[in-house]
């Protein structure tokens, strides 16, 4: 049966929300054509804010290196081409375990500490958030190995996930978040990372109703 939800801009979708959650992906040649076309607008749009966005992530990749003297790479939606309107811009560094208190201290001047969290079921990351240019910068300090096994996963992201596929997962992310499904679509934003890097912890972080 399909899950007549009803996204901003007001008309029914035709796609079967429920099945698509079980699954874990969103299968592009599954969409009606109308569907994709919608998606596919929608998507079109976010790109849109690609220049703008290219350059707030510069600007705030300096800022991290110049504080912590570690080079920060882009390990959120945005870097997928993932990202709603909503999404904040997430980077993250490798920092040895045994010098987190010199990067609390190191971070405590310019941004939040918003907590620690697991990665793997072992190991854990800092978070801490800051502000650029009136865009939300999350900044996750993992281990050495942790990172470099991000950024794999990131590469093969990269290039094993097609347009299409970018499209129909950023179309049902904007679905859900936009009908109030806040416990899903906390869910679904991991489904990429889960499906090219199982041997991470992907719990969902709660979402604001």
């Amino acid at each position: 049966m399909s899950d007549q939800t009803i996204p901003a801009g007001g008309s029914a979708t035709s796609l079967d929300l429920e099945a698509i959650m079980v699954a874990g992906w969103a299968v592009p040649e599954s969409f009606a054509t109308e569907e994709f076309r919608r998606a596919e607008a929608f998507w079109r749009k976010r790109r849109a804010e690609d220049e703008r966005l290219l350059r707030v992530r510069t600007k705030a990749a300096r800022l991290v290196e110049s504080w912590t003297g570690h080079t920060p790479r882009d390990v959120g939606s945005f870097g997928i081409q993932l990202n709603l309107e909503t999404s904040d811009l997430d980077l993250g560094i490798g920092y040895p375990v045994a010098g987190r208190e010199e990067l609390m201290a190191a971070l405590a001047p310019h941004a939040a500490f918003k907590g620690e969290r697991y990665t793997r079921f072992t190991t854990t990351r800092l978070v801490f958030s800051f502000e650029v240019d009136g865009v939300e910068i999350d900044l996750s300090a993992l281990t050495e190995e942790d990172f470099v096994v991000a950024c794999r996963m990131l590469d093969e992201i990269d290039t094993g996930m097609s347009r299409e596929e970018r499209i129909a997962h950023t179309w049902v992310k904007h679905l859900l978040r936009a009908t109030g499904r806040t416990q899903e679509y906390a869910a679904w934003k991991l489904a990429t990372y889960s499906r090219y890097c199982p041997e991470f912890n992907w719990v969902p972080i709660s979402e604001p109703a």
